[in-house]
């Protein structure tokens, strides 16, 4: 199966918005439809603080990827964070994930994202084996912290 990424466009948006809701349910996220959509409609409409893709064919896309950017003094420059990757159910364990992970860094790295960084739950074995098959490493002595505004 062909992981193909869309960069997503306003007219992406009620697709893209269907399988955040889903991701949101499955993961028990709580948001509402406005809140989603004011997260999601600027990357949509060029604000340069993230990017999304839709995975798959964009009239049908099996999942997306929201990539958010930083600016890091310790990496040397522009930086990624995996905000939220999701596959649709049905379709999980065919590798598209890895496939994402790994298409993904090279596509960002080329146009100069010096690191790309991602959180997974401490009890998410599966989702650890994908991100480090996909190359990603916890950082020792590191832990993320978050403090809500």
């Amino acid at each position: 199966m062909s992981a193909a990424l869309t960069l997503a466009a306003p007219d992406h948006l009620a697709a893209l918005l269907a399988l955040v809701e889903r991701f949101h349910t499955e993961e028990g996220i709580d948001s509402t439809p406005e809140s989603r959509s004011a997260g999601v409609a600027p990357l949509l409409n060029g604000i340069p603080h993230g990017a999304a893709y839709l995975i798959g064919p964009p009239r049908a896309p099996i999942g997306y990827i929201i990539v958010c950017f930083g600016w890091s003094v310790e990496f040397g420059g522009m930086e990624g964070f995996v905000d939220e990757l999701y596959i649709r159910p049905g379709v999980r364990g065919r590798g598209v994930a890895t496939e994402v992970l790994m298409a993904l860094p090279r596509a960002l790295g080329a146009a100069g994202l010096k690191a790309l960084h991602l959180e997974v739950s401490d009890g998410n074995e599966t989702a650890q084996r994908l991100y480090k098959r996909a190359a990603f490493q916890m950082r020792d002595g590191y832990h993320l912290m978050t403090r809500m505004l």
